[in-house]
Order: structure tokens, then C-alpha cells, then sequence
């Protein structure tokens, strides 16, 4: 297939995305702001211009496809103008982002999602699920970044978005880098194919010092207090066993290509106490029970001056893996005889390789990533394990997902409160196990 043929194909895949995306108005809408050029370049937007953000524009702009950055939005000012200024510097050809195209404020990911034909997600995870129905009603392909919800109520609506998108044909990825990390990969078609035989446990870890934590400054009101240290706050971050662990516990339910049907664990406020911490925990131990009987234990905790552990392992009836995105794949049988190493020498990165396969599919043509579901499955396994730790009670799969206990503020707004707010003395109430209702 020639370059021409190639460029037709493309246009009219758009264009089919658009036409399913809601009959002849919302089919003009979409071209009035989004691809209605004649030539191969794929317009993007970027929803969220933080550190996260500006790095997924950056991988986009990195692949071999044309492309272009025709819009951004963000809730502030200041994240929107820096994200411009490194891209632009970086991609001074692929950045054409006037000022009329640069959206400030909660509402802004309508107006940006209508220019693109490709829309990156990468706010604050609590936003996820709006902003992924709009792109999906809009008729766009998307990049989105885990985690994909915070709570039942935004998985459920992930997922009926995920339902749609695949109705339209819209390509989906989702930032669970390791699906798109080699060794992982490669060691996953083996296990897949029997190397160890039924995975009958496994233990899975994120294990580190923590993050970021920015003061308040005078003047701010709560919700942008909230909003300037989302990580500490579960509307919006939805604890590190999700917004982090994620990543560990999506492969525990890819080795058993399942999701646990129950839940149990503890966790607690160990090491990061205090009011700039918000109303997370430091530390989540739990157990992720399978319909088969088979159970994977989950650790994650941010102390400073640990021994760090971000792997997984998993053992099988005839052998046991070694995973890790900083190391070696590796197989053995149950003497201890290596049968697999994959290396990560070598190896693509993975966040690049995200985006390489995601527009070489649209620039081709062709539907191929459906991610959605699964990103929002496993989402749901860490929210799980939130409740979990919360409440100190088993939690059934099916029970928490009809949970109605949104997490999200009634109002968006800089002078709104969110539904979480401090005392007297600037703390947050936390999660009491016994104590405290969570769903």
C-alpha cells in the first residue's frame, strides 16, 4: 500500500469513528474542530499539562507519524504555560497551539477533545472518567494514563465509555506501561502458553519513599490546595495502592488473566503523618483472592530509609517467574533450572512504545487497542484493596461495583469545598478500619 493509499485509508477511518460517534450534527461538529484537512497529519490534544502530562505530548510527538499539538487544557495557568513552553521548544514544528487553543479551567477538555482527532488524558486521576466519556462521545481516539477512576461510580462509567468505544472502533490505550514493556511481554506468552503451569499464588510489590508533597500557600482556597497536592487526596488520586500499585497488581491479573472476586487486607498511617498528608495511608498489605481458589498478596508502602521492592513473582504447579520492569524476565522449573530469561537490555521504553503502536495503528487505519476494560478491571482491583484496607472487611468484587459512594466534589468550582475538608487544625479525618463506612 502506497503513501496515498495509506492517507485515504486513514481519512476514512477517522471519518467512520466520527459518523458512529452520534449521526450527521455531531459528525460536523467533529470535523468544524478536528480532522478535516486533506493531508496525513493526526491532530492531538493534550487534557492535562502537568509533569505526567507533558510527557505523554512528548512521547506522541516522538513517534514517526505526523502529528501535531493543536490543543491543550488544564485546570491552571501556570502548568498550561510551562507544558507549551517545553513542547514548543522541543517540537517547534509539531506544536501549533495558539492562545485561542489553550483552555484554563474545569471545562476546558470540551473544548480542546472538539480539535483533535487523538486525545491525550492525563490529569489527576479522579477526572478520568468524565473526561474519557466526552472523548469517546466526541468520537476520538485516546491515550489515557492510569489509573482510569477512583471509585465504583467512575469505573462503571469507564467501562460503559469503554463499551461504546469499541462499538465505534476508537482506539484505546491505557498507561499500564508494562504491557507494552518487552520482557514483560515476552515472559507473559510463555506463562500464557503453560511454562509454569496454573498459577497457583504470587506476591506483588511497589515499595518505596514516597512523593512529592507541596505546601500551602496563603490565599489558596481548599480546592486548590487539594488540587495542587492531589496525590494526598482520594477524589483525585484514590490512594497509592491505586494511582502507583497499579501497575503491579494489573499484572498479577494478567499472569492469572482474571480479576479476584474478593478482597481482604490492612493498612494503616505509619510513617507519613500529619496534615500535609491528606487522608491517605502510607501502607496497604492485602490479599487478592481468584475464583479458582488461587491467591496473590499485594504490598505496597512509601516509608523513607526502606528497602525498596518494586516487582512480582508468582509461583505455579510446574515452576515459578521472576517480573520486573528493571529487570530480567525469568522462568524457572521447580529444581530451580532456568527455562526463560528475557533481559531488558535493549528493550524499547516502554512509555515510547505506547504511543509508537498507538498512532501507527491510526495512521494505518486500523482499530487495534481496546484497553479500556482491562485498565479499568484492574483499577477496580486497587480500589478494592482501598476498601479493603479502609474498613478491615472482605470485600466482594460484584458488591463493591455497584457501589454509589462517588468520591467527587457536587461542584466544580475555585470557591467550592470538595467533600473532604480539614479541621480547626488543618487535619484531614482518616479511614478508620471498623469504624469508618466506605461503601
Amino acid at each position: 500500500m502506497n503513501k496515498e493509499e495509506l492517507r485515504d485509508k486513514r481519512r476514512e477511518f477517522l471519518k467512520t469513528s466520527a459518523l458512529v460517534a452520534g449521526g450527521v450534527m455531531l459528525n460536523q461538529f467533529a470535523f468544524a474542530g478536528g480532522h478535516s484537512s486533506t493531508d496525513d497529519t493526526i491532530k492531538i490534544a493534550l487534557i492535562g499539562c502537568g509533569d505526567r502530562g507533558t510527557g505523554a505530548a512528548f512521547q506522541a510527538l516522538s513517534t514517526k507519524q505526523n502529528i501535531k499539538l493543536v490543543a491543550m487544557a488544564d485546570a491552571f495557568q501556570d502548568r498550561l504555560d510551562n507544558s507549551y513552553k517545553v513542547l514548543s521548544d522541543k517540537f517547534k514544528d509539531k506544536v501549533d497551539v495558539p492562545q485561542d487553543r489553550r483552555f484554563v479551567g474545569f471545562d476546558g477538555y470540551q473544548k480542546a477533545i472538539a480539535l483533535a482527532d487523538v486525545v491525550l488524558l492525563v490529569t489527576p486521576p479522579g477526572f478520568r472518567p468524565t473526561h474519557f466519556e466526552e472523548a469517546i462521545k466526541q468520537g476520538k481516539h485516546v491515550f489515557m494514563e492510569k489509573p482510569v477512576a477512583v471509585d465504583a461510580p467512575g469505573v462503571r462509567k469507564v467501562l460503559a465509555a469503554a463499551e461504546l468505544a469499541k462499538q465505534k472502533k476508537l482506539n484505546v490505550v491505557v498507561g499500564l506501561q508494562r504491557r507494552y514493556q518487552a520482557n514483560y511481554r515476552e515472559t507473559l506468552k510463555r506463562i500464557q502458553d503453560g511454562a509454569i503451569g496454573d498459577v497457583v499464588s504470587g506476591q506483588v510489590y511497589w515499595n518505596s519513599g514516597g512523593v512529592w508533597v507541596k505546601k500551602r500557600q496563603p490565599g489558596q482556597t481548599e480546592m486548590e490546595y487539594q488540587m495542587r497536592n492531589w496525590y494526598y487526596f482520594n477524589w483525585l488520586c484514590g490512594d497509592h495502592i491505586v494511582e502507583q500499585h497499579v501497575h503491579n497488581i494489573d499484572i498479577a491479573n494478567w499472569v492469572k488473566n482474571a480479576y479476584p472476586v474478593s478482597i481482604q487486607g490492612t493498612g494503616s498511617r505509619a510513617w507519613r503523618t500529619g496534615k500535609d498528608y491528606g487522608e491517605i495511608y502510607d501502607n496497604h498489605a492485602v490479599e487478592l483472592t481468584y475464583a479458582d481458589g488461587s491467591v496473590i498478596y499485594s504490598q505496597c508502602r512509601h516509608f523513607e530509609g526502606i528497602a525498596n521492592r518494586v516487582d512480582e513473582t508468582f509461583q505455579g504447579t510446574k515452576g515459578r517467574v521472576y517480573l520486573s520492569a528493571g529487570n530480567n524476565g525469568v522462568l524457572w522449573d521447580h529444581k530451580g533450572k532456568e527455562m526463560f530469561s528475557h533481559p531488558t537490555k535493549g528493550n524499547a521504553n516502554p512509555y515510547q512504545t505506547e504511543h509508537d503502536e498507538l498512532f501507527a495503528a491510526i495512521a494505518k487505519g486500523e482499530y487495534k487497542f481496546a484497553d479500556a476494560e482491562r485498565g479499568a478491571k484492574s483499577c477496580f482491583t486497587a480500589i478494592v484493596g482501598r476498601y479493603a484496607t479502609y474498613s478491615g472487611q472482605t470485600i466482594k468484587w460484584d458488591e463493591a461495583l455497584k457501589a454509589d459512594n462517588s468520591l467527587m466534589p457536587e461542584q466544580l468550582s475555585w470557591t467550592a469545598n470538595p467533600k473532604l475538608m480539614p479541621d480547626e487544625n488543618g487535619l484531614y479525618p482518616i479511614p478508620t478500619p471498623g469504624k469508618s463506612k466506605i461503601i
